[in-house]
């Protein structure tokens, strides 16, 4: 039998600061509210803008990093897979939640102000191989979805397809 896709990829910004919860083994697990935007036209030719919002969670080191370096307002890329779930509530009252559980994050964006411009990755110094000074020695984006999962381990930067292109003036169509 074949198995089944559970797939989320959001992009979108946080509407409070992480919350960071330890397990007894001592486990982070951390909780963000992330909000998603679309625009579309309605039949009158007015844009409607429709936000919906996002209870993420993220395990282990993954949830250290992000109670670390996400803050209200800021931007980031998850990627992981939804969880709905069913309990009883203290007045007996059956509820259900809806959770996205991350295995990959990557912070976009700048802190809160919701430009580009802070990056993730370290930089490399100039000494040791950087890209020189000034805007250049500034930290690399991080390719990929990020060295950020649970999988463990860094991943290499994916190769990018342009390095092994042709000059413009060099392709036959």
């Amino acid at each position: 039998m074949a198995r089944g896709i559970n797939k989320v990829i959001l992009v979108g910004n946080l509407g409070d600061d992480p919350e960071v919860k330890y397990t007894q083994g001592g486990m982070a697990i951390c909780t963000i509210r992330l909000a998603t935007s679309s625009v579309r036209t309605d039949k009158d030719g007015q844009k409607q803008e429709r936000t919906e919002w996002h209870r993420v969670k993220l395990f282990g080191k993954l949830g250290e990093i992000a109670g670390e370096y996400l803050r209200k307002g800021r931007q980031c890329y998850i990627e992981g897979s939804i969880r709905y779930d069913k309990y009883t509530a203290k007045d007996g009252s059956e509820r259900y939640s809806t959770d996205i559980i991350a295995d990959e994050m990557q912070l976009l964006g700048s802190g809160g102000t919701g430009g580009g411009g802070e990056r993730t990755e370290r930089s490399t110094p100039r000494q040791q191989g950087g890209y020189g000074d000034g805007e250049r020695n500034a930290p690399r984006p991080q390719s990929g979805y990020g060295d950020h999962g649970t999988r463990g381990g860094a991943r290499a930067p994916a190769p990018s397809v342009a390095d092994d292109l042709p000059p413009d003036d060099e392709i036959p169509f």
